[in-house]
This record gives C-alpha cells, structure tokens and sequence, in this order.
C-alpha cells in the first residue's frame, strides 16, 4: 500500500505490505503529515519498506564511516552506482534497519529488524537521513534545533546538546505572549523564491511535538552560557561556522555537502544568525527577544 505525506512542503511516498503491523504504529508523529496522493514527478523521494531486502556484498561497497548518533550506531557504505547502504542501530547495539539508497536519495529501500519498537526506530531514523539527503539539493535543511513561533516567525535556537535549547524556548513560551512550540528538536529550512521559511516535522526528540506548520524564519540563534545576558550577530564567516555543525549533511559525498552549503550561505546572507550568551532565566528570553525580532 502506498502512503504519501507532505514535510515542509515536501512530497514523500512510502511504500508499506506488511499486515501484522500498521505503518502508523510505527510511526504515529507521521499522522499530521497525510495527504493525498501525488504523481511519482513531484515527490522529494520514495520508500518502499521491502523485508526481502539483504545487505549488499561486502566486496562491493566501500566502508565510509560508523558514527555514534546518541541513540545509537549508523554504518555507511557508499556502493559502486554512487548511493549508499545504512544498517541503523539503536542504543543497545541492535540492528534495526538497513536502507539502500541511490545516489540522489530519491528511490530507498529498507528492511527492519525486531519487535515494533526496534522497527519504529530504524524507520523514523531511516526517513529522518533520507529526507536531509534528499532535500540537499532543494535548498532543504534539517536543523538540530529547539524552534519557537511568534506572530508568524518561527525563531529556532541551536546548541550542543544539553546546553539549554529547549529552556530557551521555554522560557520564550513562559514570559514571552503569544508564543507556541513548532518542534523540539529538527525542524526544517527551506528557501522558496528567495524567502526563509522554517517547518515543523515529524522528529522531534524526547517532545511530543509533531506538527504540519510553518513560519517565516524569524532568527537562528546559537545558545552560550554566560555569567550575564548579552546577544550579538556574528560575522558571516563565525554564523556559518555557528549553523553547519547544527545541520544534518555527509562531508564525503561533495554534492550532498555542497548542497547543504549553499542553502546554510543563503540562510547567512538574510542576517538572522546570533549568539545569545546567557543564563536560564527570565531576562535572557527578554534580551533575545527583543534582539532577534527587530526587522
């Protein structure tokens, strides 16, 4: 059975047969997303889920990486027609899913392993890589970030983990009016027709927050803490060296890179990146704030 969804604007199609196990058990923040059936020319990418699928020959890819996500290991190899085979493991080690993709991430396979849980990881992980792959060279990216809207502009507030994204936003939502969470943890950029605009997803970390929205890019903002609260725009150079470790990319493929580059130069060039050196406390969401609105 085919399932489409639209993510930030985005059309996908998953392909799904198996009857013990609805898709939306697996994956529920998916629901908002539905819509109607599209022609195969507009989707950003295609998934069929197809439990035949078997690794590639070991002799016939090339071993890129094993890089640790925090919820688990993911293996890349590229395979000789230029795409690429993931086996996604989760914390305890346990492979969940293996994806084979080509090389523009447009038609992907994948095959889960283990009891539901297991196979709801592996396939949210497996569209979550598929879709920032895909969207690279479509002025699309995915942004670790906790984001926040007011008055129709979204403001997305990025940090390394455990740095205090999501106080941030709530502290936005708690002492700034009119406030309302969008996503808590990858939201999505897109430039359409030279405008900024920052959506909602289906990922969206330990916050249930899934949701089919979207806003004018109002500011990016890298968390620092501080003693005291101060904000300040970084030059072009140390804001795109502050937003690229924050987006989802793959440094050894040249055209997913680059993509991600050119849309990240874009985002730079609107001057809506800044430092927020701060404590958790009510007058750091009021500095930000009445920074990062001015227009």
């Amino acid at each position: 059975m085919s399932y489409y969804f639209e993510i930030a604007e985005h059309f996908i199609k998953i392909e799904y047969h198996d009857e013990n196990i609805s898709l939306f058990n697996l994956l529920p923040a998916f629901r908002p997303f539905v819509c109607d059936a599209v022609e195969d020319n507009r989707l950003l990418f295609s998934l069929c889920v197809n439990p035949d699928l078997r690794a590639v020959d070991k002799e016939k890819r090339h071993h890129i990486r094993t890089f640790d996500t925090g919820n688990g290991d993911t293996i890349v190899d590229k395979l000789p027609d230029g795409g690429y085979q993931y086996v996604i493991k989760d914390i305890n080690k346990k492979s969940c899913a293996l994806v084979i993709t080509d090389k523009a991430f447009r038609n992907c396979s994948c095959a889960l392993n283990g009891n539901v849980n297991m196979q709801s990881f592996g396939l949210n992980n497996a569209l979550m890589l598929i879709m920032a792959f895909a969207g690279s060279n479509c002025q699309t990216v995915l942004i670790h970030a906790s984001l926040v809207r007011e008055k129709d502009y979204g403001y997305a507030f990025i940090a390394k983990s455990g740095t205090g994204k999501s106080t941030q936003v709530s502290l936005w939502l708690r002492y700034i009016e009119g406030c309302d969470l969008m996503n808590d943890d990858n939201p999505i950029v897109r430039i359409i027709d030279g405008e900024t605009w920052i959506y909602g997803s289906p990922w969206s970390g330990k916050t249930p927050c899934y949701r089919n929205v979207k806003a004018r890019l109002g500011a990016i903002t890298r968390i620092d803490r501080a003693t005291t609260n101060s904000i300040e725009k970084p030059n072009p150079i140390a804001a795109f060296a502050s937003l690229l470790p924050s987006c989802s990319s793959m440094k050894w493929d040249s055209d997913i890179y680059n993509g991600v580059c050119n849309t990240i130069t874009k985002i730079v060039e609107t001057g809506r990146i800044f430092t927020l050196h701060c404590l958790p406390n009510q007058e750091a969401a009021e500095v930000c704030y009445q920074t990062v609105t001015k227009r």
